[in-house]
């Protein structure tokens, strides 16, 4: 039996297709569905290019029904990984999923991290902070942003003349190597 994959995301999703190319192909696992706050992410594109089913909710559906747990539920779904969702996880879903739900942050935790610190804002502290570097944090979610344990960590330098641009390839760079394979990881341990 396949394992299944949930990705929620609420922008472009680059990692997210990173993770559908990984699986496209695969006879064990399988990006089941994408959900999104967010009606007009890049993200559902790059879901309907893989054939990947999708789905849009709103801040009621997400936090005061079990609409979306059911959702997964139904889908069998056996890991959720957050590519890019900005909103915090409910308790009743990290409930539901414990241990299950993995996230990727653009910066060296617990440097960066909390509500409002995602994309560009975070590498905007890094620079005004005059940090010598940067890196991605791969973690399990818990009720608090980017609080949750950590799986990896990876670095990149920061070099005097980096810019914001810069800064923020360094880092996809690095989320798009490592968060397939970590992710991969985890997933292929989950005892179906």
């Amino acid at each position: 039996m396949k394992k299944r994959i949930a990705i929620f995301a609420s922008g472009s999703g680059s990692n997210a297709q990173k993770l559908m190319e990984l699986y496209k192909k695969s006879p064990d696992v399988e990006i089941a569905l994408v959900l999104t706050n967010n009606p007009d992410a890049y993200v559902l594109q790059r879901a309907d290019n893989f054939e990947i089913p999708s789905h849009i909710f709103d801040k009621k559906e997400f936090y005061q029904t079990d609409s979306v747990i059911d959702m997964l539920k139904n889908l069998d779904i056996d890991l959720i990984v957050l590519a890019g969702f900005l909103w915090l996880i409910p308790k009743n879903l990290i409930a539901e999923y414990p241990g299950r739900i993995i996230n990727i942050h653009p910066a060296l935790l617990p440097k960066f991290g909390g509500k409002g610190m995602y994309g560009d804002h975070v590498h905007q502290a890094v620079m005004t902070a005059g940090e010598t570097e940067g890196g991605i944090t791969i973690h399990y979610v818990n009720e608090n942003y980017d609080e949750g344990e950590y799986i990896y960590q990876a670095r990149y330098r920061i070099d005097k003349g980096d810019n914001l641009e810069m800064i923020k390839f360094k880092g996809q760079q690095l989320e798009h190597q490592h968060y397939p394979r970590i992710i991969d990881a985890i997933v292929r341990k989950i005892k179906k």
